[in-house]
């Protein structure tokens, strides 16, 4: 919670919601609600789990608020569902003991899932044709600390204004080739030149 006491984002992990996420499991299933909807039954197939333990894990998440009913898919037998997106207030929860080991297990978490989609896009760069818009995109900035909060702030707002916009565009019937990306915005400190710090 800021320091003002005013309510976080509806989108902001808590404490408790990043305890509850941190479970091996649980990250498991929600970068698979990464690649789109499934059902309980999906996902202990793709994870090799039950799927009494997969819809007891996805309860779980939808009590924090990170998975919810696929709107697409209502009224079935089975219940589908979709992640939710959400923020972390990574260097609050880092300094926290109570969350470090929480905090720390989802960057490596996001980490290890960045890396394998990055991969796994580059491994198809020569058979992906035609799709303008694909990009690895990186550059390094002189920042002051507000300066990179600035810019995560800003770089959110154009996202959040993108996905609106899409959104809208499908929802009134908009045709065209409409295909899942993924976008990474890191802005990450690195060591001063020469140190480890």
């Amino acid at each position: 919670m800021p320091a003002d006491n005013t309510p976080a984002p509806a989108d902001r992990l808590g404490a408790s919601a990043l305890k509850a996420f941190t479970h091996p499991l649980r990250m498991a299933l929600l970068s698979a609600l990464q690649e789109g909807p499934a059902t309980a039954t999906m996902l202990a197939r793709r994870l090799g789990e039950s799927s009494g333990q997969t819809s007891y894990h996805l309860r779980q998440l939808e009590r924090h608020g990170l998975v919810e009913d696929d709107p697409a898919h209502v009224g079935g037998r089975e219940r589908w569902w979709r992640a939710v997106g959400f923020t972390v207030d990574g260097g609050a929860m880092l300094a926290d003991p109570t969350t470090t080991a929480q905090a720390q297990a989802l960057v490596r978490s996001v980490v290890a899932d960045q890396a394998r989609t990055l991969g796994e896009w580059a491994a198809r760069l020569g058979t992906d044709h035609g799709r303008r818009g694909q990009a690895a995109y990186s550059t390094t900035l002189e920042l002051t600390e507000e300066e990179a909060v600035d810019l995560v702030t800003r770089g959110q707002r154009l996202l959040d204004e993108v996905s609106a916009e899409a959104e809208a565009r499908a929802a009134a019937g908009a045709t065209g080739d409409r295909r899942r990306v993924r976008v990474y915005f890191n802005v990450l400190p690195l060591p001063a030149p020469g140190t480890d710090a």
